[in-house]
């Protein structure tokens, strides 16, 4: 197995599990007023779990693609500070239970995967267009989160 696809794997593994295992669902989220247009909470695990089986696709083809240890260097770069705000969210939603704080670091969230589908185009396009979709996940997810402040606050 190469490195890029041990980067890789071990990226969307300890997202997704990550992710999952700071993910409560207890009776503080139930009682929360939240919009019509939410999906179920099944359909979470099966979306990250696509997004980011894409998103790792896509750093193995940019790695492969890479002209120079200098570029590689920039896509571990780029993964993991993505890597960090994608795992902030879920303890600050869930395990702090304050919606409020998430919705202030979906920007940043939102960024870091901006510039994954910005940049690896520059590798690959392919690679870009396999980012897409986290994108619009983390645009709907942050539609969700600011509607859900909205409906509850204030949060203490």
């Amino acid at each position: 197995m190469t490195s890029a696809l041990t980067f890789a794997i071990a990226w969307a593994v300890i997202l997704g599990l990550g992710g999952g295992l700071l993910t409560k669902i207890g009776s503080w989220y139930r009682e929360l007023k939240k919009p019509s247009w939410q999906p179920p909470d099944w359909l979470f695990g099966p979306a990250w779990t696509i997004i980011l089986g894409l998103a790792a696709w896509a750093f193995v083809l940019s790695w492969n693609a890479a002209p120079d240890e200098g570029a590689r260097r920039l896509l571990i770069a780029l993964f993991l500070v993505n890597g960090v705000f994608h795992f902030l969210w879920s303890p600050l939603f869930f395990t702090l239970k304050r919606p409020d704080w998430a919705l202030v670091e979906v920007p940043f969230l939102w960024a870091s995967v901006l510039a994954l589908c910005v940049l690896l185009r520059d590798f690959s396009v392919l690679a870009s267009w396999l980012i897409v979709p986290y994108l619009v996940w983390v645009s709907f997810a942050a539609c969700l989160n600011f509607v859900i402040v909205r409906l509850n606050r204030p949060f203490a």
